[in-house]
């Protein structure tokens, strides 16, 4: 993870894709939200929902890297910014390398999946034909205490 001194621009962003994992949490999902950005401008977002969707690969990133490939008419997203609630998994790491994000912005370390230097490091792999740049903890805090309360009503539920 590269240290970073966020933009007013990055923290506007963020807390636009904690709106967005709020819209996930609402629907029962796991509270994650995303968003692209190209030269100061959202193209495409979207938030986890693969329970509604009933497809494993819904996740956040994934959504929103097909909504602006379909904006841009083109998989490969060339100077973009991601924002995303939570620490990319292996599957979005992938398919941010393969979409040539130019750069991520995360809020929330994941320490079961993150795929970003928390359990794996799939952007630092020297076997990756990309480089993505990595900025973490951008309201860290907000969307940690968002997951911890999901997964804590979730779990009294199953009590």
């Amino acid at each position: 993870m590269i240290e970073s001194t966020f933009t007013a621009a990055d923290i506007a962003f963020m807390q636009r894709a904690m709106d967005l994992a709020r819209l996930a949490e609402e629907t029962g999902e796991v509270p994650v939200g995303a968003l692209i950005v190209k030269d100061g401008h959202i193209v495409a977002e979207g938030h986890n929902h693969p329970i509604s969707a009933h497809d494993p690969s819904a996740h956040a990133e994934i959504v929103t890297l097909r909504s602006a490939a379909e904006h841009f008419r083109n998989y490969r997203l060339t100077d973009t910014t991601l924002y995303v609630t939570l620490e990319p998994c292996v599957m979005c790491a992938g398919a941010i390398i393969h979409a040539r994000v130019k750069r991520v912005v995360y809020a929330a370390t994941d320490p079961k999946a993150g795929a970003a230097g928390s359990v794996f490091d799939i952007f630092a792999s020297p076997h990756v034909n990309h480089r993505v740049e990595i900025e973490g903890g951008l309201l860290a805090e907000e969307s940690q205490a968002m997951l911890q309360a999901f997964f804590r009503v979730r779990r009294k539920s199953r009590d």
